[in-house]
């Protein structure tokens, strides 16, 4: 069934199938895609960059793959739904925490952390700091249940402190401690004075700790993406909704007509506006989209000719701000190749994208000189730029202070034939790939099941349903090590 241009429109012919849209090619909008494929359904698939996986970015420009985006899978287990994909192509997982770990990608089993003048910071200090951190947070959950108003994470370290002195740290064991937050501040992409204490902690984490994909993304966006008419170098600009279609306008001045469409572009791109929606969003629509927090995290990716580092899977710098800490991601030990990744959240991932990539790597390089002065330039170097790029302008979702509990509900919500996914729509597995894979799969069954109520019975009997059913068993064990 080919699409046919008329009057500057694609449009399919009369058919027995229905026609979706999917807009945004990363890993939901692939999810999506694959989906209503393997359903036969006729889909098209609209996406702003060369490239397909969005977020995701694995670059073999070092002449391995480096995931630039995002790199781990939070739940090394059977129960996540990217499990039996994994598992099928054979991928490697590199473990990188237990179940123990819900704050940090580590277990902190391995790691070397120094202060700003490059002096190696006792373990046993690192591992005290760690046990009152916890404690404090859990305090946190007390002042939570005596304010029915809702107030940053940081806010509420500051009452648990002041109600318990005994808690603060002083000199290098406080710097250990802004290094501790530094680290919460990256998993949320976002500083503590932006995250909602009411919220923080309510996100479901799967079981199986962590795990760096070690051959990357890449494998899993190109498996999804077969067969898939896909169409790159396509922005949409306008989306316009019918009773009985969809008009899609990509700023090419190609537009497409369909049964249905899902929007699965991040929610950066709809904070911005940059899509016409005609009709207008309705305002609960555009409220929950402006109520939702976009977090940062850029990564600094450093190849060099040979390994000056211990053989430990982070490398760490306490700071006496959580601004100034940061911290290194030892590829070598996962993966056998002389990088490290260099990763800044929130503010210092904003601030970093006001520089040069060539000022980035010097500051940062500047760093691992004090901890290693026999630290050797990089042959080459990457750098991230997720808030500024604008296919992405964030790199994903976080719940910020005062953030009503039923907006992923109303992201998420369909507009008649118009759905939407994302990671951003998953409330539960918010800023994770898995989630964001999720989130496709559900609003492409949604969209299927609108449109065969739509149909007659002779078309549902031309279609062959796709059962998510086949999904849940992987045919082979997860492969997963830890050096």
């Amino acid at each position: 069934m080919d699409l046919l241009r008329f009057q500057g429109i694609e449009r399919q012919e009369e058919a027995a199938v229905p026609c979706v849209i999917v807009i945004g090619g990363g890993i939901s909008g692939l999810a999506a895609a694959r989906t209503l494929t393997d359903a036969s359904f006729k889909v098209i698939l609209l996406e702003s960059r060369e490239r397909l996986g969005g977020r995701i970015h694995t670059d073999f420009s070092f002449g391995c793959p480096v995931d630039m985006g995002a790199s781990w899978l939070h739940g090394v287990c059977n129960e996540n739904p990217l499990a039996p994909l994994i598992s099928s192509l054979g991928l490697k997982l590199y473990r990188t925490s237990g179940d123990n770990s819900v704050l940090y990608d580590h277990d902190l089993e391995s790691y070397a952390l120094f202060d700003m003048d490059g002096r190696k910071v006792p373990q046993e200090i690192v591992v005290e700091v760690g046990d009152v951190f916890k404690r404090i947070l859990k305090e946190t959950e007390k002042v939570r249940d005596e304010h029915k108003k809702d107030m940053s994470v940081l806010k509420a370290i500051s009452i648990v402190l002041d109600r318990n002195p005994e808690l603060r740290q002083e000199g290098l064991a406080y710097e250990v401690m802004q290094w501790y937050i530094c680290r919460m501040e990256a998993w949320f992409a976002a500083d503590t004075d932006m995250i909602s204490l009411k919220c923080w902690d309510q996100e479901q984490v799967l079981l199986g700790g962590h795990g760096l994909m070690v051959q990357g993304y890449d494998p899993i966006i190109k498996e999804l993406a077969k067969d898939i008419d896909v169409r790159l170098n396509h922005r949409v600009s306008k989306i316009s909704r019918g009773c009985d279609n969809v008009v899609v306008n990509a700023e090419n001045g190609l537009s497409f007509i369909a049964d249905a469409a899902i929007v699965t572009v991040p929610l950066g791109v709809l904070k911005a506006n940059l899509i016409q929606f005609e009709p207008k969003l309705p305002e609960w629509k555009v409220a929950a989209i402006s109520d939702i927090g976009v977090g940062n995290e850029n990564k600094i990716a450093l190849l060099f000719d040979r390994v000056f580092w211990p053989n430990v899977e982070l490398l760490g710098i306490v700071a006496r701000t959580s601004y100034s800490c940061g911290y290194f991601l030892n590829l070598h030990k996962a993966t056998g190749h002389p990088i490290l990744v260099y990763m800044a959240a929130g503010r210092f991932a904003d601030d970093l994208e006001k520089f040069s990539d060539e000022y980035a790597v010097n500051f940062v390089m500047s760093q691992l000189k004090k901890m290693f002065p026999d630290a050797t330039e990089p042959v080459q170097y990457l750098v991230s730029h997720w808030g500024t790029d604008p296919n992405s302008l964030g790199c994903y979702s976080y719940d910020p202070v005062g953030m009503a509990g039923d907006v992923y509900d109303k992201l998420r919500e369909p507009l008649d034939n118009l759905f939407f996914g994302g990671e951003a729509v998953t409330e539960e597995h918010q800023g994770s790939v898995h989630g964001a894979y999720s989130s496709g799969v559900l609003a492409a069954r949604n969209c299927e099941s609108h449109l065969l109520e739509r149909l007659g019975d002779f078309r549902k009997l031309q279609l062959i349903s796709f059962s998510g059913d086949a999904l849940l068993e992987p045919i082979f064990p997860l492969q997963i090590s830890r050096m």
